[in-house]
């Protein structure tokens, strides 16, 4: 197993000043708009970014039987912040995970309902996968799934996190194709695939979070390597950019102190840590509990927060030339 337990002293030095800095006032949330904790982001080719939240619904054991009553998609204009839409009302019990695939439509899991789906942007229904909150651990059923990455042609992979600790291939219809993983801290195993993505070269990449580190496998599910450090931390979700670059959200180990719990973390496509961003706690630019993050075509960084019940927006900081 190759661990990139090394880079965080190959590093540490370059990384003193964050490269990404918050943009003050995004969004621009309408008076008594509430979010809740925000559970998933993605951005789509136009700019638009897509907030998956609870709207004030609370994680219990066990889950709420009742349907948010609220929207729980909300979205903005990438560069204004300007709220543009809402909905999602009366169709989710416990939001998490959200990906905008390639052509624009969306993919939301719901740990409560054990189900995945694909919506439009405007949020018309276009397809179903697991029993209504009924969990199992067959190829027709899902046990709290997390997230989901999706190719280009228009199959995808879904992380059946929190009980089944695998991750599952399915066609661009949502026919079962292969699964691998099971709970464990060896090659290929879990202990809870939290986020999922795949990037420039092909790779799935998996936050393996109570792990704290970061597993990269072929297509086929055929494990390449571990990428773990403490500059990566706990990783909760992952994503892409163009460029083979990959950003991660740090929720935090809890045998850190807080001070040194969270933040935000680019690395490039061998795994060297390039930027880290973000801290510990409740003011612009800081989180209280990372939950997901995604790249805007523009390639601004949007960190949806669990605890903090916000999603923020990164931008590259501009340099002078010397």
């Amino acid at each position: 197993m190759r661990v990139a337990i090394c880079m965080y002293f190959l590093v540490t030095a370059a990384l003193a000043e964050p490269q990404h800095i918050v943009v003050p006032g995004w969004p621009k949330l309408p008076e008594g708009h509430v979010l809740g904790l925000c559970a998933g982001v993605g951005v789509d080719a136009q700019n638009r970014v897509f907030v998956f939240h609870r709207s004030g619904q609370k994680w219990s054991n066990p889950f709420p039987k009742e349907l948010i009553p609220q929207p729980t998609v909300s979205v903005f204009d990438g560069g204004s912040g300007s709220l543009l839409a809402t909905w999602g009302a009366n169709l989710f019990i416990m939001p998490h995970g959200l990906t905008a695939d390639h052509e624009g439509n969306l993919w939301l899991t719901d740990v409560g309902l054990h189900q995945v789906f694909k919506f439009t942007p405007e949020g018309k229904l276009l397809l179903t996968l697991g029993e209504r909150a009924v969990p199992g651990n067959d190829h027709a059923h899902f046990n709290l799934p997390t997230d989901v990455a999706v190719l280009r042609d228009g199959s995808f992979y879904v992380s059946d996190g929190y009980k089944n600790t695998r991750v599952m291939k399915f066609s661009a219809e949502g026919r079962f194709e292969f699964e691998w993983g099971t709970k464990g801290q060896g090659d290929g195993e879990f202990n809870l695939p939290h986020g999922i993505a795949v990037d420039a070269l092909g790779r799935v990449i998996v936050c393996d979070r109570e792990n704290e580190r970061l597993q990269l496998f072929d297509a086929k599910g055929g494990f390449l390597e571990a990428w773990k450090s403490p500059l990566i931390g706990k990783p909760y979700g992952v994503g892409t950019a163009p460029d083979g670059r990959i950003f991660i959200i740090d929720g935090g180990s809890p045998s850190l102190k807080r001070t040194e719990r969270g933040k935000a973390v680019e690395l490039n496509a061998k795994g060297l840590v390039t930027d880290t961003f973000g801290s510990f706690g409740k003011d612009p630019g800081q989180f209280q509990l990372g939950h997901d993050i995604a790249i805007g075509p523009d390639g601004a960084v949007y960190v949806a927060e669990g605890t903090g019940a916000r999603v923020q927006k990164f931008a590259r900081q501009k340099r002078l030339a010397p």
